[in-house]
């Protein structure tokens, strides 16, 4: 530490590594364990420099640069479709994780301002100062909640149903939270004291653990109910390079027609993923509709993404369409992704010569309505693309559904980390929500979770093919479906109550 402390550019270079660790906590890694050490290293470092603001917020900063550099760097693949994008490569790989490493910063600059000691009580501020920025990170300038550290568990199911109580965010707070303890070890606190934070840890762990075996013991226990109906889920691999070649979309359809392997006679729904056809708009489907009548049924419909374009405007739709092409169902994206579905600041960027990574010049408009989709009885809530990694956002009309559906095309991440992140996304909202989620992904994880986050089937992004679904298993309504993220004020304050008491305490 004398050498870190003296050298200010080995301290930063230390720092960096120790964000760059962390990451491997993260899908498709799930090695939560380097947490333990690197969570308490930052604070350890904190202390040292915690009179220093300017340090302080660096530290923080780097840190989260190191984090997000190693978990993002599939953000550039998207830009190597068409040339104009690839001199922004560099560009993209630097700020954007620079960017996001500032709400590191900022959460570390607010932690020394509370002039921090060694002791229990900054490892509260921190934790909330972390849980705080995280939050803001997640809604600010349209919000990007991607890769928070509490999907470090998204393989230990039994640890995460506490998310049908807490829901992400604040389960996102417990996770620093016990991170940052094992610093204790090295404050100078009584063995008692020490003995008693590591019983109360053990209690709460093992309890938590215990309770989420419990909760999968008694749904496995409940009855599957027939959904009178098959839902097919579709999995393709078309490579997203063939939509910028104008390559015909008859060809596109035969593929996607030979993977779902209609049966005529029997009564299906089949589910393809997002843009499947980009290159061209609904209206000009009309053109193939031969193609779904010689091999649909009218006991077939087609739920797939599409674009349309409709009074002046372009939308990313999810479609529910019969043999005949006939729209009976659908729905238009909510949430764009900046720069790759509309350009911000648009009229500026466009005259610089910009615009946006997907198909066209014009942005696409985004609608605010999300209601249930309804087929045979069974409601379905739509989502597209990273709609999927808003917590608390899917059901925003409290209504009944049964099934959360997200279609989406992972083919912009390439043979990356990136599908397996966006993929644990679908775990988290299912347990959240209590619903099972129905995934479709081109270039990505295909998958049916049930209610309580158990991947039954899915399909790697290596693979291609379809998941057969004739029955589903109901879950009791979650505590975060009726409270939503009201619950992480409530942790919130609870934290902040005890910084007050343990400060007044000290003082």
């Amino acid at each position: 530490m004398t050498l870190l402390y003296k050298n200010k550019i080995l301290l930063y270079i230390f720092i960096f590594l120790i964000g760059l660790l962390s990451s491997f906590g993260l899908p498709p890694y799930n090695l939560f364990y380097v947490n333990f050490f690197s969570y308490p290293v930052l604070l350890w470092v904190l202390l040292f420099y915690s009179k220093d603001k300017i340090i302080s917020f660096n530290l923080g900063w780097i840190f989260g640069f190191g984090y997000f550099i190693s978990n993002l760097y599939w953000i550039t693949n998207s830009l190597t479709f068409q040339d104009i994008f690839k001199p922004l490569i560099p560009f993209a790989l630097i700020l954007i994780p620079l960017f996001l490493g500032l709400f590191y910063g900022f959460s570390t600059l607010a932690f020394s301002l509370f002039k921090p000691k060694k002791n229990f009580l900054s490892i509260l501020i921190l934790a909330t100062s972390l849980s705080v920025f995280e939050y803001i990170r997640s809604f600010i300038f349209g919000g990007f909640p991607w890769n928070l550290i509490a999907f470090s568990f998204t393989d230990y199911l039994e640890f995460i149903q506490l998310l049908s109580i807490t829901g992400t965010y604040a389960f996102n707070s417990l996770i620093i939270l016990l991170f940052l303890l094992p610093i204790c070890l090295f404050f100078r606190l009584k063995k008692n004291i020490k003995g008693i934070i590591f019983i109360i840890s053990l209690l709460v762990i093992f309890s938590n653990y215990f309770w989420g075996k419990s909760n999968l013991r008694k749904y496995d226990l409940k009855p599957k109910i027939d959904l009178g109906f098959t839902i097919k889920i579709i999995s393709p691999k078309i490579n997203i390079s063939r939509y910028f070649q104008n390559e015909n979309p008859s060809q596109f359809i035969s593929e996607l027609i030979n993977i779902s392997e209609p049966d005529v006679s029997k009564e299906t729904v089949f589910i393809l993923p997002e843009g499947i056809l980009s290159s061209i708009y609904f209206e000009d489907l009309k053109k193939f509709k031969t193609l779904f009548l010689n091999n649909f049924s009218k006991k077939h419909k087609i739920i797939l993404g599409m674009n349309i374009y409709e009074d002046q405007n372009i939308y990313n739709s999810l479609l529910v369409l019969d043999n005949n092409l006939n729209i009976l169902e659908k729905y238009y994206k909510n949430k764009l992704v900046p720069f790759g579905e509309y350009l911000p600041l648009e009229t500026i960027l466009l005259k610089l010569g910009f615009k946006k990574i997907t198909q066209g010049y014009q942005s696409f408009s985004a609608d605010d309505r999300r209601d249930p989709i309804r087929l045979n009885d069974i409601n379905f809530i739509p989502l597209i693309c990273y709609e999927v990694i808003f917590s608390g956002k899917i059901n925003k009309n409290k209504k009944n559904y049964e099934f959360i559906l997200n279609i989406s095309e992972d083919g912009w991440f390439g043979n990356s980390i990136g599908p397996y992140q966006h993929f644990s996304h679908s775990i988290f909202r299912s347990i959240e929500e209590g619903k099972s989620v129905i995934r479709s992904s081109n270039n990505g994880i295909s998958t049916y979770i049930n209610a309580k986050g158990q991947v039954v089937e899915k399909i790697l992004t290596t693979d291609k093919g379809f998941i057969e679904l004739n029955s589903f298993k109901k879950s009791d309504k979650t505590n975060f479906s009726s409270q939503g993220n009201k619950i992480f004020f409530y942790f919130l304050s609870i934290y902040i109550s005890l910084i007050f008491f343990f400060k007044i305490r000290g003082n």
